[in-house]
Formats: C-alpha cells, sequence, structure tokens
C-alpha cells in the first residue's frame, strides 16, 4: 500500500467530506484522512493508483470550489 498526502484549502467538514467522495470513488483507495484544521489529507491506497491521478480529480474539485490543492512535500 501506497500513501499520499495532500495540502488542500478545506475550510469545513463539508469540504472534508467533498474530498472523501471524490477520492473514495478511485478505484484501489482503501482509506482517507482528512484534517480541516491542518488542511491536510492522507490516502492510502494500491500502488496501481498513481498520485497524479488523485491530484488530477482534486484539482476538478478544486476548480470548482475555489480551494487549493497540492501534492505535500
Amino acid at each position: 500500500m501506497a500513501e499520499t498526502r495532500f495540502d488542500v484549502g478545506m475550510t469545513c467538514e463539508g469540504c472534508a467530506n467533498a474530498v472523501k467522495r471524490i477520492l473514495g470513488k478511485v478505484e484501489g483507495v482503501s482509506d482517507i484522512q482528512t484534517n480541516v484544521e491542518a488542511k491536510t489529507v492522507v490516502v492510502v491506497h494500491d500502488e496501481s493508483v498513481s498520485k497524479d491521478d488523485l491530484l488530477a480529480k482534486l484539482q476538478k474539485w478544486s476548480a470548482a470550489s475555489g480551494k487549493s490543492v497540492a501534492l505535500s512535500s
């Protein structure tokens, strides 16, 4: 299993739930942990799921919501 971290400009639990809903639809994702206060998202997934695919899903939400999204360094 791989773990990918994102910095996401979430401001409320509604944002966190949207992120969970979007990433939860990706085949191979087994766990999603959101922290609104820290503005972080940790995704546990199979090796077959690429970070770029996850980022692309979040960027679509980012464009619609105006929230920032970036891979965590």
